[in-house]
């Protein structure tokens, strides 16, 4: 009798063990998560840390965020050394394949990648596809070249080098300011392409949006890509874009929010780069955070999936209103209805997440 209870105490023991390993209490609660990790995009990262503050004053959960450029995010996230990876490009479909299980893209604003520059005066500059697409090419290679001057009528502009500024580290921005050329520029399409990471013609690299915005207000001649916030928060000077419907456009939440009225696909990987709409700011973009669907694998506990799939419907529903005070525009309604049925196809052992 006596060994009986002694091993009925232990397989008691034992189960209870296995529950709170697998994230649950003996009595069918889950234990309290207080802290979730995720890695990428520095794109987003001023909005992302806003929202994580916000998120652990609300709900005592603690988001720790590393900006270090969506190529680091994917590689982060296909590690699963963290909760979710964040990235400005959505994987294709061999890139998901790579991961070994299938991705969500959960869309959590738009946001605009601008032209930033150094010149004397900060004046008013207007540039289009071709006249970038030739910079970046090393093609067009001073600031008073005839085919800028076209674009700028009574502008005085300088008898000075251009020095063009890019990312050196695996970047999503790097991704829509290159899909940006690729669409409005055959021979950049054909000779350097769109991705995270290309082979640059010419110019000096800066780490993240950071970097390059320093490099940018540090080099006098100089041109850089940046999201807008980096500008409006240092102050920078950045040029208005023609559009795909021939207007010149100076990036905002108006104009990003027009690039995004674009029919979106259930699993929103859309990119929104020269959108046709005249009132749409041309190099826009959806950025992601990236999920498994499928949450229980090593080292995972149900309770970790619970808390990731209420940490991402915060950030599509409350998490919103603090887009726009960071100059990144809202995610439009239906991109809002999708990404919510997205999260709440979210499964552990194939169930899905309560």
């Amino acid at each position: 009798m006596k060994n009986r209870r002694h091993i009925s105490i232990l397989l008691t023991i034992l189960l209870t063990v296995a529950l709170v390993a697998s994230g649950c209490s003996p009595k069918g609660g889950s234990t309290t998560v207080k802290e979730l990790s995720g890695a990428g995009a520095t794109f987003p990262y001023p909005l992302y840390s806003k929202m994580f503050d916000t998120y652990a004053s609300t709900t005592g959960v603690r988001v720790n965020y590393n900006s270090i450029g969506s190529g680091g995010g994917i590689k982060a996230l296909t590690d699963k050394t963290v909760d979710f990876g964040a990235s400005d490009a959505f994987l294709s479909d061999q890139e998901e394949a790579a991961m070994g299980a299938p991705v969500l893209h959960i869309p959590t604003c738009i946001g605009a990648v601008v032209l930033s520059y150094n010149l004397d005066g900060n004046p008013s500059l207007k540039l289009d596809g071709a006249v970038l697409a030739g910079i970046f090419l090393g093609k067009v290679v001073n600031w008073n070249d005839p085919a800028i001057s076209a674009l700028n009528p009574g502008i005085s502009l300088p008898d000075l080098t251009i020095t063009v500024v890019h990312r050196s580290d695996g970047s999503g921005t790097t991704s829509i300011f290159t899909s940006y050329l690729a669409a409005v520029s055959p021979s950049w399409k054909s000779t350097v392409g769109a991705g995270k990471s290309v082979s640059w013609p010419t110019g000096i690299g800066g780490k993240g949006n950071d970097g390059v915005a320093g490099m940018i207000s540090q080099t006098k001649g100089s041109i850089g890509y940046i999201e807008l916030v980096y500008a409006v928060q240092s102050k920078m000077p950045f040029a208005s874009l023609k559009n795909a419907a021939g207007t010149f456009i100076t990036a905002s939440l108006t104009s990003s929010a027009a690039a995004g009225a674009v029919n979106l696909p259930d699993d929103l990987r859309v990119a929104i780069v020269n959108s046709p709409g005249k009132d749409a700011y041309p190099i826009s973009s959806f950025t992601w955070i990236l999920v498994y669907k499928e949450q229980n694998y090593v080292g995972r506990t149900l309770a970790q999936a619970q808390a990731l799939k209420k940490l991402l419907t915060w950030i599509l529903a409350d998490g919103q209103s603090i887009n726009e005070g960071l100059s990144y525009a809202k995610l439009p309604a239906p991109a809002v209805t999708k990404a919510l049925a997205l999260v709440n196809s979210m499964t552990y052992g194939g169930t899905t997440i309560p």
